[in-house]
């Protein structure tokens, strides 16, 4: 209680929307890596690139953050929310790293549907992570929140769905084992990176019911 009116350290808000951007920023070029692959390698190549940089940034920010925390003697929310939600945050970017370096390492030239497809969830997972996170601040927002986190849910389910049916499709009709293994990969990784957005929203959820 007597915290409440103690004055509070670190600037954990900002940090956590900073991180939240590079997740959306690294989303939307996971989309535009899939895109290309039917394009070019040099394409490809660059869109890798920038994820590489997104990700080393937003590792930059978690840094700060852990810092900050070490440091800060009151703190706006629970010590182990702020960290594990800034890791969580973190996870996100690394999943879409691996995707960006899956497809590099195993030289994939061209992209399927399924792919397409759940790389547009992973990018709308991340967008409402974003929007979830710029209202934490206040708990006035609680129920707004929780909407949010309600819709990543649904989300992960329907990636999920998607990569069941992608996974099916492809030991169905892709005679190429190297191609088989190619794509289950990548189509794992793309529906993990939803995963890693309904563990933020599991966290963020918590967060908003025990301080509502």
């Amino acid at each position: 209680m007597f915290a409440r009116f103690m004055p509070q350290e670190g600037k954990f808000f900002e940090l956590f929307n900073a991180h939240a951007q590079q997740v959306v920023l690294g989303s939307e070029a996971l989309v535009v890596l899939l895109s290309v692959l039917n394009d070019s390698d040099e394409a490809a190549a660059r869109q890798c690139e920038i994820i590489d940089t997104i990700e080393h940034q937003a590792d930059d920010i978690a840094h700060e953050t852990m810092r900050q925390l070490h440091k800060s003697f009151i703190t706006p929310l629970d010590r182990e929310e702020i960290h594990q939600l800034i890791t969580s945050l973190d996870d996100i970017l690394d999943l879409i790293q691996d995707v960006a370096h899956t497809v590099t390492l195993y030289d994939v030239r061209h992209v399927s549907t399924e792919a397409i497809t759940l790389g547009d969830l992973c990018r709308s997972c991340c967008e409402r992570v974003r929007a979830a996170v710029i209202l934490l601040p206040s708990m006035d927002n609680g129920p707004e929140i929780l909407t949010i986190c309600h819709t990543i849910n649904e989300l992960e389910s329907a990636a999920d769905r998607e990569m069941r049916g992608a996974m099916s499709r492809l030991f169905r009709e892709e005679p190429d084992v190297r191609e088989l293994i190619k794509f289950k990969a990548i189509y794992e990784l793309l529906e993990t990176v939803t995963d890693r957005c309904e563990d933020v929203a599991n966290i963020i959820e918590g967060i908003v019911l025990e301080n509502s």
